[in-house]
């Protein structure tokens, strides 16, 4: 796709944008997302399951940009309980907080609320700019693959997903094995057997998608939640439009750190299975290496709000370049928007760009919109976010649970989706509790399937030699640098054992 046919795309996407149904779905999106993102530890993941089956009676592309909607909005208003209460709802905002909430301990939330929606809105807008770029450019190479491709860099992302994120690697790859076998539940479709349904008729389909990740995000979250302290000690009064003026100093002291995080995010999040955890963290550890004064970091320092949040937002917009032009979720939640657009009968990869060129055109466009809206939201309404910090957890997460209930039910109308929901929130509560991510769980669970079909698809064409995936050349590659991160990962455990090992 050539520049011009770019702009033209983007430009005819701007006119199913502006229609008045993507407008007021696109508000809601990031309306939504923003009051989950203020809330701490809701997230967007569990925004985004619990609206995604009130998206299945919508059109395809307006479905989109609304949980799309849902999502970036969210990195906006995830900083705001974290420079204000120093309680991070993400790991993304645990970064912000370090020189966030030293910010309102100095009487200077109101700038550092400013800042981080300013530089969000940067980061996010140059994010868009590349992905309007060079998404056409990956599908186009991507159309190369055969399925010995595909299964290696469905095995690349999800071996990224797992060892790059926060946390123990090893950790990691078990959720990512424990996701797979997940996704074997159900009727093999080469043999019409029954796979790992212990008699359970309901179990034939498999598991459905909407129902585990509500589980292991929604309620596993609210669990989490009941018995937790909370504080708020900030007056909603104090945070006034004039408050949040930055000063001339602060506005020269963001501006370099608010590009550089811009492209760290953007590079980071345009990678499969890297998410805007790692950008956030790696914008912050930049800023630290080229300040003059890095011991000014962590006591209030602008540079220390500014880029990760530019980063952060970077990196989600980003996220979409992996997703639309090769399949490939540069997270869970991003694989959270594939199963939504399978559902909805668009398979995203090479050949979206050219059978929904439309729907690309679209959420272009509604990204633009949306981060507009973002900012018409978050200044002028910071005092309302704020207000909703005070909201006590007793009163919002019941009302939660009962949208996720009917939220469930209302899919197939079938009880068994509800008791799913229940089994995956008491395991997700667990895995947080001895601090296993989930998400690697649900990025197996999505691409199980797709890799198991691709795998079996590669097999039959070669007549069973696993030779094949080391004879093609991408497959090699992809398969080389799955080994080299696994190695890196796993270094430092390796160490740990051999010296632990007794000498001879």
């Amino acid at each position: 796709m050539t520049a011009v046919e770019t702009l033209a795309t983007v430009a005819a996407g701007f006119e199913i944008a502006f229609s008045l149904e993507a407008l007021l779905f696109c508000f809601i999106g990031v309306t939504i997302g923003t009051f989950v993102g203020v809330l701490p530890g809701v997230g967007a993941m569990a925004a985004v399951s619990i609206c995604l089956p009130l998206t299945f009676y919508l059109d395809p592309t307006i479905a989109l940009i609304m949980l799309a909607g849902i999502f970036y909005g969210a990195q906006y208003g995830s900083s705001t309980s974290s420079i204000l209460l120093n309680i991070p709802g993400t790991v993304t905002s645990a970064v912000t907080a370090l020189d966030g909430y030293p910010m309102t301990l100095q009487g200077r939330a109101g700038p550092a609320l400013f800042i981080t929606t300013i530089t969000s809105f940067i980061g996010g807008s140059l994010a868009i700019l590349l992905m309007m770029w060079f998404a056409p450019v990956v599908a186009e190479f991507a159309l190369r693959f055969s399925s010995a491709e595909y299964f290696s860099i469905m095995l690349l992302g999800l071996i990224a997903a797992s060892t790059l994120s926060i946390g123990s690697p090893l950790k990691g790859l078990t959720m990512v094995v424990a996701g797979l076998a997940l996704g074997c539940v159900g009727t093999d479709l080469n043999t019409g057997w029954f796979r790992f349904t212990f008699g359970v008729l309901e179990l034939g389909d498999g598991l459905h998608l909407v129902p585990v990740a509500m589980g292991l995000f929604g309620v596993a979250e609210i669990l989490s939640s009941v018995g937790r302290e909370q504080k708020f000690t900030i007056d909603p009064k104090s945070i006034t439009l004039r408050s949040l003026v930055p000063t001339r100093q602060d506005v020269r002291d963001s501006v370099l750190p608010t590009l550089r995080g811009s492209a760290v995010g953007a590079g980071i999040g345009a990678l499969p299975g890297s998410g805007a955890a790692i950008a956030t963290f790696m914008a912050y550890a930049l800023e630290k290496r080229v300040a003059k004064d890095p011991s000014r970091f962590g006591r209030g320092a602008v540079e220390g709000v500014a880029s990760p949040e530019a980063a952060n937002n970077a990196a989600v917009q980003a996220a979409f370049i992996p997703t639309l032009s090769l399949g490939i979720p540069g997270d869970a939640l991003m694989a959270v928007l594939i199963g939504a657009m399978m559902i909805h009968g668009i398979v995203p990869g090479p050949q979206f760009m050219s059978e929904h060129i439309d729907m690309f055109g679209a959420l272009v466009a509604s990204f633009w919109i949306g981060n507009v809206l973002l900012l018409v939201l978050n200044i002028p309404l910071i005092g309302l976010w704020v207000r909703l910090l005070a909201i006590p957890y007793h009163v919002l997460y019941p009302a939660m649970l009962f949208f996720i209930g009917i939220g469930v039910y209302s899919i197939h109308n079938n009880v068994f989706d509800i008791y799913v929901v229940v089994v995956f929130g008491v395991v997700g509560y667990f895995l947080s509790m001895f601090h296993y991510p989930a998400a690697p769980l649900l990025l197996g669970f999505i691409l199980g399937p797709l890799m198991e079909e691709h795998l079996k698809r590669t097999l039959l064409i070669s007549q069973g030699d696993f030779m094949v995936f080391l004879e093609r050349p991408i497959s090699m590659t992809l398969l080389a640098c799955s080994a080299l991160l696994l190695l890196f990962s796993l270094r430092p455990l390796l160490k740990s054992a051999r010296g632990r090992s007794p000498t001879g």
